[in-house]
């Protein structure tokens, strides 16, 4: 029976998978998260997520591993997650009225009955998301919760206060989220279909 594993520890991206009726199983991986400053924000999302994926792969037989990574990117800078609270106010505050990036890159592997990795593919997806100006009472009032801090870009979009600095998006809503069911949907169709029809799904 083959398994699907998600290498990743985030609530959000659970969610998104059981959404669609996907059985899975969690397997957090823990990883350098480095990268050179020359890579481009696709190269780094992609390369973090594989290097997660392939962390996880070798625990596992006759598995799909799945690895993923998100960036928020601004003027072709990379807004990591906030280490402090003040960081993360000082973020928003750069984005309020602005547009700016999300970036998800998603590792697929596939392990054989021995455990070896026999086959892999990646993907990036791309969303805009364009922020109204946020009123300065808003954004110390979601920083107070703390909810910013776990979050790339120091905001999330399903989150009551980061629903509100949301005007408007181009794209994937669940990218922003954190995981890009459609092409995700579609690269399982093409890269492991027998995944999906040994689970019965759609």
């Amino acid at each position: 029976m083959e398994t699907i594993i998600l290498a990743s520890g985030s609530p959000r991206r659970k969610k998104l998978l059981q959404k669609i009726g996907v059985p899975f199983e969690v397997h957090s991986s823990e990883v350098n998260e480095d990268y050179e400053s020359h890579w481009s924000p696709s190269q780094i999302v992609q390369t973090l997520a594989d290097r997660k994926a392939r962390t996880v792969a070798p625990d596992y037989s006759n598995a799909l591993i799945i690895g993923a990574d998100t960036i928020v990117t601004y003027n072709n800078e990379i807004l990591e997650k906030p280490t402090t609270l003040s960081e993360a106010k000082t973020m928003l505050q750069r984005l309020s009225g602005h547009s700016h990036e999300v970036l998800t890159g998603v590792s697929l592997l596939k392990t054989d009955a021995s455990n070896n990795l026999t086959d892999s593919t990646t993907f990036v997806e791309t969303t805009k998301v364009i922020f109204g100006d946020i009123n300065p009472k808003l954004i110390s009032a979601y920083v107070a919760t703390a909810n910013p801090m776990d979050k790339a870009g120091a905001y999330g979009i399903q989150d009551p206060h980061g629903a509100l600095f949301v005007e408007a998006i181009e794209g994937d809503y669940y990218n922003v989220v954190g995981f890009p069911l459609h092409s995700f949907y579609n690269a399982i169709t093409s890269f492991a279909p027998e995944f999906l029809s040994q689970q019965k799904i759609y």
